[in-house]
């Protein structure tokens, strides 16, 4: 019998029982339990687990862990986490390892969110609930896909899939990436000396980065006013790629147009927060793009098959990087 393969969730996880239950039926041959149900003897017989945003003491309690599957496409707290668990570890264990989720169908479910709200704001919609409001019956003048610029941060699988959507809807498509990238009908920027020059391009800015220490606050007081005036904003990725003071400034001047947020530094987003509140800015509530259990676990059950098969870690996070 393979060594038990625990799922880790943070407390207040309500979908653990669900996920235990499909991962067992995908994986008959393993033993997929809840971590709570391990005893101290097979907590160090574990050597992967499945995991969602876990409690970091819990992954402390893993002695002889080598690898951890997150069921989540962000990994930047697991990072972190697992580096402070690698510190407790004695010299000579091997790094651990995070395979994060690259899963075509969250891909495809992000360039659907992408779509649908470059469309709200290429469309006008938060112009038309105001004057709805007012009771007010004025239409807004139409502009063609072609004649909007929408930008890209981030041209990994989400950007690929996002771009895609937005050429085929007919807009005039640029993206941005840390390493130079090449994309059908996409003009491609590339590294800190080219972002100014697309965001000075941009009518609909949409963020999909991943949370690194290069990434953290790069929507800033200074990389925002490089937009045009009259400018939106789309933020899909993690909340504290964004300079949350710097925003709001940017709204208030009318510089920035409107924001569609999706994602914030501390979630939920609290009752007090300006967000809330203000005329320019849509909150959402992190629902751009939800895993889909389904899918999810039919890779996981591949990944660990393979490596139960092999011995062979599957494609893992660069730490330095952080994705």
């Amino acid at each position: 019998m393979n060594s038990p393969i625990p799922f880790i969730a943070n407390a207040d996880d309500t979908s653990s029982a669900a996920w235990v239950n499909a991962l067992q039926q995908a994986m008959p041959d393993e033993r997929v339990v809840a971590f709570s149900s391990l005893d101290p003897a097979a907590k160090t017989q574990c050597t992967v687990a499945i995991v969602a945003n876990p409690e970091p003491s819990a992954l402390r309690q893993l002695s002889n862990l080598r690898w951890v599957h997150s069921v989540w496409a962000g990994v930047e707290r697991l990072v972190a986490d697992l580096e402070a668990c690698q510190s407790d570890r004695p010299p000579g264990h091997s790094e651990l390892k995070i395979v994060r989720l690259i899963d075509p169908q969250l891909a495809a479910t992000m360039a659907e969110a992408v779509l649908a709200w470059t469309l709200y704001l290429h469309r006008d919609m938060p112009a038309y609930a105001e004057q709805q409001a007012q009771a007010r019956w004025q239409p807004r003048p139409y502009i063609r896909p072609q004649n909007r610029s929408v930008s890209l941060l981030g041209l990994g699988a989400l950007g690929l899939a996002a771009a895609r959507q937005l050429t085929a809807t007919g807009f005039k498509v640029r993206g941005w990436s840390q390493t130079r990238k090449s994309l059908p009908e996409v003009e491609c920027f590339a590294g800190n000396s080219e972002l100014d020059a697309m965001l000075a391009q941009t009518d609909i800015l949409i963020s999909l980065l991943p949370l690194t220490e290069q990434t953290t606050g790069i929507l800033n007081a200074r990389t925002l006013a490089r937009l045009p005036a009259g400018a939106e904003l789309i933020n899909f990725s993690r909340g504290a790629i964004i300079d949350d003071q710097a925003l709001c400034a940017a709204l208030d001047s009318g510089h920035l147009k409107h924001a569609v947020l999706d994602v914030f530094a501390l979630e939920p987003l609290a009752e007090d927060q300006w967000q809330w509140r203000h005329p320019r800015v849509t909150v959402l509530p992190h629902c751009s793009a939800p895993t889909d259990q389904a899918s999810a676990v039919e890779i996981v059950a591949r990944h660990i098959a393979a490596y139960r098969a092999s011995g062979e870690i599957p494609p893992s996070v660069d730490l330095v990087r952080g994705y």
